[in-house]
Parts: C-alpha cells; structure tokens; sequence
C-alpha cells in the first residue's frame, strides 16, 4: 500500500500541474476574445502603442487573466473538500460548456446591447450572474467565493485605472463601469465550474487506473 500511496503522489503532482496549464490555457483564450470585443466596442481603451500587439490587446491582460483563471480553477474543488461539501450539481461537460456559453453572453450584452442607462445594465448583467450560479451552481462555496472574486478584481481594475494603466469609457463606479464586478463574478463560476470537472476527471481517472492496477 505505501509502495502505491509512493507513485501515485508524483502522479498527482504532476495531473496537478497539468489542469493549472489547461486551465491557464483557457483563461488566455478567453481573454483574447473577451477584451477584443471590449476593445472593438471601445468600451476598455488602452494607449495607441499598445494596441499595436496581439489581437489588440494589452500582452499582460490573457497573461493575468490566465493566472487568474487557473488559481480560481484549482481554488473551488479544494474549497470544496476543505469544507466537506463536494459539489455535485450538473457535474457534466455539457453543462460547463453552456455556463461558458452564458459567461460569454453576458460579455456580449455588456459591450454590445444598448441599455437606456447605465443602472439598468448593471442590473440586468446582475441578474443575469446570479441566474448563471443558480443554473450551473447553487453551492455556498461558490457563491462565496465569487463575491470574493468579484470584489477583489474590482477593487485591483480599480487601482490599474488610477495609474493610468488603461481607462473605462463613461465611468459611473468610481474608475470603471458599474456592471464590472457582475462580469468577474460571472467568470469566477465558470472557471470555478471548469476547475471542478476537471479535478472530478482527474479522480475518476485515477480511481480506474487504482483498480486496474
């Protein structure tokens, strides 16, 4: 037994390893396309400089973005089993990749639907996240988390504005757009979401290589 307990820690370190990457791997992609359509909309503007790099967007944001999303990834399922409470709602590819539709949907809606003001589009976006926790989630974890999320990216697009990093068009929240925290809390589920089925395939995948050997 420990001889086995011996090979599979490597092999959890490195599958470990591997959804960090992947997930990383997908954050970049979102963003990309995400701040594309934020940029072409000129909702988020950036110097003329920098525009001048890929897909027009700024080389550290699908960097930072990417971080971010294999941190929040890895950081649900272990929140999960910290607090004893595996999350067992929709746990199927198909439903991940509709949370992703969503999350998406709502990136859309906010830099392409024309609303009468801004307080109507942060409620409606509002809505619309926690429409997307209640279908693809519904756990505390979750939500807890995506608050957390939320107000902690907020606050951090808040700072990168102040020094003139980059700029909202027409800020109503301070430095940036009132509906901002909805979207990060949107995108905190979604890569929590995906974070989950991932760590649930690596299980299972061990859990049939354990029997078979």
């Amino acid at each position: 037994m420990g001889d086995r307990q011996d090979v599979r820690g490597p092999s959890h370190r490195m599958t470990l390893q591997l959804r960090g990457f992947l997930l990383f791997l997908i954050g970049v992609f979102l963003a990309l396309v995400l701040n594309l359509l934020q940029v072409q909309r000129n909702v988020t503007l950036f110097p003329p400089d920098v525009l001048s790099s890929l897909l027009s967007s700024a080389w550290w944001v699908p960097l930072c973005c990417g971080t971010a999303a294999a941190a929040i990834g890895l950081l649900y399922p272990y929140i999960d089993r910290h607090l004893g409470e595996p999350h067992k709602f929709k746990r199927e590819w198909s439903s991940v990749m509709r949370c992703v539709a969503v999350f998406v949907g709502i990136n859309h809606a906010s830099a392409k639907v024309d609303f009468a003001n801004n307080m109507q589009l942060s409620l409606t976006l509002a809505a619309l996240s926690i429409g997307l926790w209640w279908t693809f989630d519904r756990s505390r974890s979750g939500l807890g988390l995506g608050i957390g999320i939320a107000f902690f990216a907020t606050l951090v697009s808040q700072l990168l504005v102040y020094h003139g990093v980059y700029q909202y068009t027409s800020p109503d929240f301070l430095y940036v757009r009132s509906w901002l925290p909805c979207i990060f809390f949107a995108g905190g589920i979604t890569m929590g979401n995906i974070g989950r089925q991932l760590e649930m395939y690596e299980r299972s995948s061990l859990t049939e290589k354990t029997h078979r050997d």
